[in-house]
């Protein structure tokens, strides 16, 4: 909160107080430099408190929608990696949680873990053989809570809640983002991460789904070894995805894999409507088919604490706009985004629109490889501009749909990794059409919706183009722009301040004139003053 209170300071004072006093000039040139060091403190800040500041650094680097790059880029590398807890207090909270001692819950379990974040901690371990027996594995995987770690949890959302409504209260920043609601979504996110019955409930969630796929697998849930706080899965370590190395010396083709990933991916969101929100490579295995048959590989997905769901709005909105995407549409693509609730009320669409048309023009379709033969100059040139365009809209992603966005890009990076020739393009467009031919049904509802709408306008027409121009006639057309609208009434404020201004000095500089020959008649002026600067200070507040 202290680093908060820091911030919000220094922000009030460089980027409101500076430039009303002439100094904006200033402020701005120096702004990058200084957003970059904000940035690096808190990225420090959350490796020394651990606990939750880790994933919010995570969470804040892919909100590209409310945070400018130069934030978002200096937290993009925060790994969830931090140093272990020791194995006694494991030991002793699996125990209570489980009721019996280790050695009688599993026949061995490794001190050493496998893998330490900020929430929790896993071993390797060996089932018991009676339950081995029945399961058909003994090798798995125990995932342990860090001890405390839910009281750390209330602290840090208790702490995120009090600065969020402080940023709230900042206009400059409400009107262009729902601060506590970002806090509400990152805390509905982390208090599902630290609820492993949930987790082992989606990870089979996601094996049903994929149960009839033979490339796609997912670990299996040893529910009498899991509580809300010990989660016990079978062991699937595998090739790590991104080793290309191990991937070609088990036979097996990298290009294929990243056709594979990116055919999984779309499967979860077009058709599943319940996808792994946290694909990054630490996170998908490859694991290799017998060496009687080596081309059956297949991935195998790990860690369930990140999930994301289609809702039926939400997949008729993606509907719209992938086909948008497909088709290189810019209108069509906008259109789609008010649909998804992205866009406020009062966002310029033009501006988007032609944003996006522009962006299609130059790269649509375009590849990796085909990017990186691109004058790296335009590259950076367009993405700033872009970039300016976006932040400039008022909008704010939805939670479900920040996921869906940060799910496509690490999978993005994941198959150019194994294939630089990988075009995501080109695997999205069959599950377009399948999208198409599977809500047909929907799409001729919708069109005969449109059509009932058509028909109603057209025989109001006639009517409504008479009254229009009787209306022309008399004068009485008037058009309204409520972007110019704006813009008048902040510049009758201006004047207004300004003759403020000019009312307060005369009657200051009177007063203190006259106070030597007509000392009563000067402190009256004096006094006066007060009123128009008064008035100054409340339109520089309400500003």
């Amino acid at each position: 909160m202290r680093f908060a209170a820091r911030a919000l300071v220094q922000a009030w004072w460089f980027e409101l107080v500076l430039p009303r006093v002439g100094l904006g000039g200033v402020a701005a040139r120096g702004r990058i430099p200084r957003l970059q060091r904000l940035a690096r403190r808190f990225h420090g800040l959350a490796l020394d408190l651990g606990g939750l500041m880790i994933k919010v650094g995570q969470f804040l680097s892919s909100r590209l929608d409310v945070l400018p790059p130069e934030i978002t880029r200096e937290l993009e590398g925060l790994q969830d990696e931090v140093a272990p807890e020791p194995f006694e207090a494991i030991r002793a909270l699996a125990e209570a949680e489980l009721g019996m001692p280790l050695e009688a819950a599993f026949t061995s379990v490794e001190p050493s873990p496998i893998a330490a974040a900020s929430l929790g901690q896993a071993h390797r371990a060996r089932l018991s053989p009676g339950i081995a027996a029945d399961l058909g594995f003994e090798d798995v995987v125990i995932k342990v809570q860090r001890p405390g770690i839910e009281d750390v949890v209330a602290v840090d959302l208790a702490a995120l809640r009090r600065v969020g409504r402080w940023v709230s209260r900042v206009r400059l920043v409400s009107r262009r983002v729902d601060a506590p609601a970002l806090v509400e979504e990152f805390a509905a996110t982390s208090l599902q991460e630290i609820d492993y019955v949930h987790e082992g409930s989606s990870a089979e969630r996601f094996a049903d789904d994929f149960a009839g796929d033979e490339r796609v697998a997912a670990p299996v849930v040893v529910w009498d070894r899991t509580t809300t706080r010990v989660l016990t899965l079978s062991d699937v370590t595998a090739i790590k995805i991104s080793d290309v190395a191990s991937l070609s010396a088990a036979g097996i083709d990298p290009a294929a894999v990243a056709s594979e990933l990116a055919r999984a991916t779309f499967q979860q969101i077009f058709v599943s409507g319940f996808f792994h929100a946290d694909p990054h490579p630490g996170n998908i295995f490859v694991t290799p088919g017998p060496a009687s048959a080596p081309d059956q590989w297949r991935l195998t997905f790990i860690d369930f604490g990140m999930m994301g769901e289609i809702s039926d709005a939400l997949r008729a909105g993606l509907r719209d706009f992938i086909l948008a995407v497909v088709a290189r549409d810019g209108r069509a693509l906008v259109t789609s985004l008010e649909r998804l609730g992205v866009l406020l009320p009062a966002a310029d669409t033009q501006d988007l629109e032609r944003a996006m048309t522009a962006l299609f023009d130059r790269f649509g379709g375009m590849g990796v490889a085909e990017l990186q033969s691109v004058d790296p100059r335009e590259l950076e040139q367009f993405a700033a501009r872009f970039g300016e365009t976006m932040r400039a809209m008022p909008f704010q992603l939805p939670e479900s749909f920040l996921l869906l966005i940060r799910t496509i890009s690490l999978i993005s990076g994941v198959t150019s990794a194994l294939n630089r020739d990988f075009n995501m393009w080109d695997a999205v467009d069959p599950f377009a059409r399948t999208v198409l031919s599977s809500t047909g049904t929907a799409a001729v509802r919708d069109f005969g919706q449109q059509a009932l709408g058509y028909a109603s306008t057209l025989a109001r027409l006639p009517k409504r183009l008479d009254e229009l121009a009787t209306r022309l006639d008399r004068g009485q057309v008037a058009v309204r722009s409520p972007e110019v609208e704006r813009r008048m009434r902040l510049l009758e404020r201006s004047v207004t301040r300004v003759s403020s201004s000019i009312v307060f000095g005369a009657l200051l500089i009177a007063g203190v004139l006259l106070r030597t020959t007509d000392p009563v008649f000067g402190v009256v002026l004096m006094g006066a003053s007060a009123l128009p600067l008064l008035h100054v200070l409340v339109s520089l507040r309400r500003r």
